[in-house]
């Protein structure tokens, strides 16, 4: 009986566990989104119109906060919507249209480093995974909502206690570029006025 009863229990088991092979609902939509979030980060490096590539930054930026949503870290994953998609973009926009940025194909965006450019950046992608993939060679990430890495207080914390010099550099940072695009259109503007 307690045989039968051990038997029940470890096929219960396998049951309940899954492996590489046999992903979650959970699994595959994160690897769809991901899909869309690289092919958006492929076409905002690609394009020659900035306004695109803008837009295509925010379809980037929305599918990573998904990703952080389906991770289980709903408070990263609306700062990303506030901080990133609503900030930042928007700032990138404003820059574009005080600077009188072309709307349509501009020459000055491609530099023709394109190769150089790409192996920079497999080389930079291939450096992420190695480093991903060895610091977490074994760790899995349970998402079935009960995991405490995203919530509101742990995250709060790290970011106070260890990420406050950078949180408050990009700030001034943002603040320096807005003030930059301000002091370029008027420089225009006052050019185009003498002439």
């Amino acid at each position: 009986m307690t045989g039968a009863m051990t038997l029940a229990a470890s096929l219960a088991a396998r049951t309940d566990a899954h492996g590489f092979l046999s992903p979650t609902g959970v699994e595959i939509v994160f690897l769809l989104v991901g899909l869309v979030t690289l092919g958006a980060a492929v076409i905002t490096v690609t394009t020659r119109q900035l306004v695109h590539a803008a837009l295509w930054l925010v379809v980037a930026l929305g599918g990573l906060a998904v990703e952080y949503l389906l991770l289980t870290a709903e408070f990263i994953a609306w700062v990303q919507v506030l901080i990133y998609v609503g900030s930042v973009v928007v700032l990138l926009l404003f820059g574009l249209m005080l600077t009188r940025a072309p709307i349509g194909r501009s020459p000055d965006a491609d530099s023709g480093n394109r190769w150089i450019a790409l192996g920079v950046a497999v080389a930079a992608a291939a450096a992420l995974v190695w480093v991903v993939a060895d610091a977490f060679r074994t760790t899995w990430i349970g998402l079935d909502g009960n995991a405490p890495q995203g919530t509101t207080k742990i995250s709060g914390e790290i970011l106070f206690r260890h990420w406050v010099l950078p949180f408050e550099a990009l700030s001034v940072l943002l603040l320096a570029a807005l003030v930059g695009a301000v002091v370029l259109s008027r420089r225009k503007s006052r050019e185009g006025a003498q002439r």
